[in-house]
């Protein structure tokens, strides 16, 4: 997981970097997760599921340092996204699907669309409200 969630945007980023395709005034959106907020993790949730969680945490750090070292290139936008709460394989083989109505689902496709629009992504409600009442995508909590 750490290899393509995490290590692997660094290697890719370097190397369309060095290869001329990132440079001033681009723009860099990595995808990330929810999964990697350490504010919204709580005991309700439990444990498990170590390798994705901290994958996308460092995912997070990953972006972070991103922006530092590509800033003096005028690189100045490196932001890190969550697609969505899911309807994949994914969510359904941990038993997530039976969450995809109340949690708000969204297809891979809806969810595509919805990163490609330009918009504020505004606030989400003190650490995640009612989600119906919130846009998508919305800012998260490290």
């Amino acid at each position: 997981m750490y290899k393509i969630s995490s290590i692997g945007p660094v290697f890719t980023t370097h190397a369309l970097h060095k290869a001329g395709l990132i440079h001033k005034d681009s723009k860099l959106t990595l995808i990330s997760s929810e999964a990697g907020s350490i504010t919204l993790r709580h005991d309700s949730e439990g444990g498990g599921m170590y390798g994705h969680y901290a994958s996308k945490a460092a995912l997070n750090m990953v972006g972070k340092l991103l922006s530092f070292d590509l800033k003096d290139d005028g690189i100045i936008a490196v932001g890190l996204v969550h697609p969505a709460f899911m309807r994949t394989d994914m969510t359904a083989g941990v038993g997530f699907d039976k969450f995809w109505d109340v949690g708000g689902a969204v297809t891979p496709d809806e969810s595509a669309k919805s990163l490609k629009k330009d918009r504020d992504i505004g606030t989400a409600e003190p650490i995640l409200g009612p989600k119906d009442k919130l846009p998508t995508p919305l800012k998260l909590p490290w």
